[in-house]
């Protein structure tokens, strides 16, 4: 269900834009919209690490080539790790889809962090800021083993969407649980703060997952 996002103080958004403003003007590829500049503050919380850290992801998409990773090997290599969904969820939400039989930690880590944070942005893209401008994260644990278990990318996951894509992450649905995740929950959980963590949500069958998105939209072919 969607969370109502904490409003913003007026002032500090309008001192965090005149910040914005005066490097944006010497270098338009550092703009940032009044919906980035939100979420940087309501995750940041003052107006001065709100404008570090946007400054930082400026810095670390430029080094990193977030704009250029569609042409990389890498994407077309993890295809079957995640996907952006073409439908959205109940309040309009971008989805991605995460099928955890798909994984392993036998992975070039940094490969697969790459193709993560190309889901990340393209889902990013698809949002319509004006009605939601956060994500449905989806995953599927439907043949999960341990073996399938892949902490490292759990932990650059959660690094991402608090450090590059604050305040992105709407929902996180958990399906198809079984009974051994219930003793790696703890674990993850204890890496997530507590807005995160209120975010991941287990659910428990077709009814449940209706109130979320239409089941129709998940894919079969992965």
């Amino acid at each position: 269900m969607e969370m109502e996002a904490a409003p913003v103080n007026p002032a500090d958004l309008a001192a965090l834009k005149e910040r914005m403003k005066i490097i944006a003007d010497a270098d338009p590829k550092q703009y940032h919209n009044e919906f980035s500049l939100k979420r940087y503050l309501r995750a940041f919380k003052t107006v001065d690490a709100a404008f570090q850290a946007i400054l930082k992801t400026n810095k670390w998409r430029e080094e990193y080539g977030v704009d250029r990773l569609a042409d990389q090997p890498a994407i077309a290599a993890n295809a079957n790790k995640a996907r952006v969904l073409r439908h959205r969820d109940c309040t309009g939400r971008p989805v991605i889809y995460i099928p955890a039989k798909n994984h392993s930690s036998e992975r070039d880590i940094d490969e697969l962090t790459k193709f993560i944070v190309y889901c990340l942005d393209e889902a990013c893209k698809k949002c319509f800021e004006e009605v939601t401008d956060n994500l449905c994260i989806v995953f599927d644990l439907a043949g999960f083993s341990t073996s399938c278990m892949d902490y490292q990318l759990i932990k650059n996951l959660i690094w991402l969407l608090s450090k590059h894509f604050p305040e992105r992450l709407g929902a996180c649905l958990v399906l198809n649980a079984p009974m051994v995740f219930s003793t790696i929950w703890p674990v993850i959980k204890a890496w997530l703060d507590e807005n995160t963590a209120g975010k991941v949500v287990f659910v428990s069958g077709e009814e449940d997952l209706c109130k979320y998105l239409i089941p129709d939209i998940l894919p079969t072919d992965m």
